[in-house]
C-alpha cells in the first residue's frame, strides 16, 4: 500500500518538473517583442519626443535612419575622429579678418569663448608650411610629378611666354582664374594674404560660445530667405522663439514640396548643416565656470529647445531628418573621391614621413568602410534634364551656395566663423566632387591631376567636415540616453 503511493507520488511530482521545464522552454521560445512586453516607465506622449518620428525611410532617397545610426556609430565615427587627430587634417589655414561683403560690420564678438588662437608658425609641421603636399612622389619619379623634368617644364614656358604679349598674358591669367573658380562652390579665402593664419583644430573645439541675438539670427535669415529659392510671401518657421505669423509652417512645406529636386535638396542640404552645429552646440555647452575651470558638456535641455517637436511646431524632426540627408550626400561625395587619394602620386604631406604613410593609411582604412555602406546617395537624378536647363541650374545651384559661403565673413563670433568657414567649405568641396565624376574616373594613376584637383584647404574642409556630420549623428545617440534617463 505505502509501495503504490510511494510510486504515484514519485510519478507526480516527476510530472510537475516535466511540466515546469516545458513551460519554461515554451517561454524561451517566445518571440523577443513578446517576452520584452513588460510594462514600462511612464515616457512622454509621442508628439512631444524629439526622437519620436525621427524613424524609417528618409524623403528623398532610400535609405533609414536606423542603418546610418549603426554605421556612424559603430563603424565609421571612431575612425574618422581618429584621422581628425592626424597632423594633416587637424591644422587648417584661414582668414578670419576678411569684411562681412553684405552689412556693416556689427563687431567682434566679445565673450571670451568666441576667441580663436591662431597657431604659432614654429608649430606647424614644416611640410604643410612649404606647400610642397606632393613631395614624396616628386623624389619618386625624379620629376615635379606631372611627367617631365622641371628643367624641360621651365623651358617650355619661356617659350611660350617669350611669344605672347603682357595683354595676352593677363588675359590667359584671366581665363585660367575664371575656369579654377567654375569648379568652386566656395569662396575660397586666399593662403597667401597676411592675414591668413594656421589653426590647431583640436586646439579651438566647436562649442557653445554664447554668441546669439540679432547678430547671428541675421546670418541664417540671409542665408535661408536670400539664398533658398524661397519666394519672400513663403514664411519658413526658422527661430522657434519668434512670434507667430498665424503659420504653422504647412504652407512652406506645401511650397517645398513643389519644387524641383535639386532646389528641394539645396534646402535640405542647408537645414541639415544648420541642424548639425546645433547639435554640435547642444554637445559641447558651458556647464559651469567654477573655480576658473569651465566644464563643457551636453545641454538636453538646449537640445530640446532647438528640437524637440512641442517647442519647434513640428519643425524638429524635419531638422534632424534633413542631417541625415546631408550626411548622406557627404558620404557620397567620399565615396565617389576615393579614387582620387588611391593612387599612388598622391600623398599627404607634413614632412614626417613615417606619419604621412599612417595617415593615408587610416584616410584609405575610412574609404574602404565607406565603399561597404549598402544605401548610398543617388545623385544621378539630379540636373538630368535638357542639357541647356539643367546647365542653367547647374550654375544657379553653384552661386546660391557660393554666396553663403561669403556669408561666413559676416559672423560675428570668431570661433563660430572658423567652424562655419570649415564645414561650409566642406560641404562646397563634396558638391564639386559630385559634379566632378567624370573628370575624377580619367585622372591618371602615375602623374599629376589634370582636370579635377583638391586643394589641402579642401581635403581639410572635406574631412573635418564630414567628421562633423559624424559626430552630430553619434551625440543624437547620446541625448536619446540622456532624455530616457531624465523621462522626457
Amino acid at each position: 500500500m505505502w509501495r503504490v503511493t510511494l510510486e504515484a507520488f514519485g510519478v507526480l511530482l516527476l510530472a510537475f518538473l516535466l511540466g515546469n521545464l516545458a513551460l519554461a522552454w515554451f517561454e524561451l521560445s517566445k518571440p523577443v517583442t513578446e517576452a520584452r512586453a513588460e510594462p514600462q516607465e511612464p515616457q512622454e506622449p509621442q508628439e512631444q519626443s524629439c526622437f519620436c518620428h525621427l524613424t524609417g525611410v528618409l524623403d528623398d532617397c532610400f535609405c533609414d535612419v536606423e542603418s546610418i545610426d549603426v554605421f556612424n556609430n559603430f563603424k565609421l565615427y571612431p575612425r574618422i575622429k581618429k584621422l581628425t587627430e592626424r597632423d594633416y587634417f587637424r591644422y587648417y589655414k584661414v582668414n578670419l579678418k576678411r569684411a562681412c561683403p553684405f552689412w556693416p560690420d556689427d563687431g567682434q564678438c566679445a565673450i571670451k569663448d568666441c576667441h580663436v588662437e591662431p597657431c604659432p608658425e614654429s608649430q606647424v609641421p614644416a611640410g604643410i608650411k612649404s606647400g610642397n603636399y606632393n613631395k614624396y612622389s616628386q623624389a619618386a619619379s625624379g620629376s615635379d610629378g606631372s611627367g617631365g623634368s622641371g628643367c624641360e617644364q621651365a623651358q617650355e614656358l619661356g617659350a611660350i611666354n617669350s611669344t605672347l604679349s603682357n595683354q595676352s598674358k593677363e588675359a590667359f591669367a584671366d581665363w585660367a582664374r575664371h575656369d579654377d573658380a567654375q569648379d568652386h562652390f566656395c569662396e575660397l579665402d586666399d593662403e597667401s594674404s597676411p592675414d591668413a593664419e594656421y589653426v590647431d583644430l583640436l586646439l579651438n573645439p566647436e562649442r557653445y560660445t554664447g554668441y546669439k541675438g540679432p547678430s547671428a539670427w541675421r546670418v541664417w535669415n540671409s542665408i535661408y530667405e536670400e539664398n533658398c529659392f524661397k519666394p519672400r510671401s513663403v514664411y519658413r518657421p526658422l527661430n522657434p522663439l519668434a512670434p507667430s505669423r498665424g503659420d504653422d509652417g504647412d504652407g512652406f512645406y506645401d511650397w517645398l514640396e513643389g519644387l524641383c529636386l535639386e532646389k528641394r535638396v539645396f534646402y535640405r542640404l542647408i537645414s541639415g548643416l544648420h541642424s548639425s552645429i546645433n547639435i554640435h552646440l547642444c554637445a559641447q555647452y558651458l556647464l559651469d565656470e567654477g573655480w576658473g575651470r569651465s566644464v563643457w558638456g551636453p545641454n538636453a535641455e538646449e537640445f530640446r529647445w532647438r528640437f524637440d517637436r512641442a517647442e519647434t511646431k513640428g519643425e524638429g524632426t524635419r531638422r534632424l531628418k534633413n542631417l541625415y540627408f546631408l550626411y548622406l550626400m557627404e558620404l557620397r561625395a567620399l565615396y565617389k573621391v576615393a579614387a582620387y587619394f588611391e593612387r599612388s602620386v598622391v600623398h599627404l604631406y607634413t614632412g614626417n614621413g613615417h606619419e604621412d604613410a599612417q595617415t593615408k593609411e587610416l584616410l584609405l582604412q575610412v574609404f574602404n568602410q565607406i565603399k561597404m555602406f549598402p544605401m548610398h546617395f543617388d545623385e544621378k537624378s539630379m540636373f538630368a534634364g535638357r542639357e541647356k536647363e539643367a546647365k542653367s541650374l547647374k550654375e544657379e545651384f553653384r552661386l546660391h551656395f557660393k554666396n553663403i559661403s561669403r556669408i561666413m565673413d559676416c559672423v560675428g563670433c570668431s570661433k563660430c566663423r572658423l567652424w562655419g568657414k570649415l564645414q561650409t567649405q566642406g560641404l562646397g568641396t563634396a558638391l564639386k566632387i559630385l559634379f566632378s565624376e567624370k573628370q575624377i574616373k580619367n585622372l591618371p594613376e602615375r602623374s599629376g591631376s589634370k582636370g579635377f584637383q583638391l586643394t589641402r584647404q579642401e581635403v581639410v574642409a572635406l574631412i573635418n567636415g564630414f567628421a562633423r556630420l559624424s559626430s552630430s549623428i553619434y551625440e543624437l545617440h547620446n541625448f536619446r540616453l540622456l532624455l530616457k534617463e531624465s523621462g522626457r
